[in-house]
């Protein structure tokens, strides 16, 4: 019964995980738009009536504002006004340097060695996981995930014989968590190499 409660708030979590974001941000892109709705009324008015003009162009406007955002931080000055942001804010939020270092190796972008694939040996089992940190002692701490939320999970202290580093990269290595354990012939594949 305890397997039976961990899996369903685990796989709640993970659930939410993905849900709450992506409400999030589109709950903020209406608003963004219907604050827009009043500035972009004028050139409206020069659209046809059955057009739904005055969404429309606040959602180019809102997608344009964004945009040139994202132009902006791509740019040297960009990055380091970025950077102090979250060195003074965001980095103050418990997990906030763990979720962007997954979001960046899932997005293939990830220039740390932190979420190391691995196969780490579990109960007489060998269950795909992630190297989090070596310890001076040589021992490891993994993050082994939940099936199919990758983003849930626990966290293990093993010993080197124990843990096997894959020489995969980090997107190959969650596609069999997220398939429910098709593709783990690839990780194993990967450790006797």
């Amino acid at each position: 019964m305890k397997r039976f409660w961990d899996f369903v708030i685990s796989t709640l979590v993970g659930g939410l995980l993905v849900l709450v974001p992506l409400y999030l941000a589109v709950l903020l892109l209406l608003k963004a738009m219907a604050s827009l709705v009043k500035i972009v009324a004028p050139l409206a008015k020069l659209l046809p009536a059955w057009f739904p003009a005055a969404d429309a162009l606040s959602l180019v406007l809102v997608l344009l504002v964004a945009f040139l955002v994202g132009a902006a931080l791509r740019t040297q000055f960009g990055r380091g006004f970025r950077e102090r942001i979250e060195r003074s804010f965001f980095e103050r939020i418990p997990g906030y340097a763990v979720i962007r270092s997954l979001t960046q190796q899932l997005a293939g972008q990830g220039k740390e060695s932190v979420w190391k694939p691995a196969l780490a040996e579990i109960e007489e089992a060998l269950v795909p996981a992630f190297i989090i940190e070596e310890h001076d002692d040589g021992r490891f701490t993994v993050f082994v995930p939940s099936v199919p939320t990758p983003l849930a999970g626990a966290v293990y202290v093993l010993t080197p014989e124990r843990v096997h580093p894959l020489d995969i990269p980090f997107t190959h290595a969650v596609k069999p968590i997220s398939r429910w354990g098709s593709g783990c012939k690839e990780l194993v594949a990967a450790m006797k190499t």
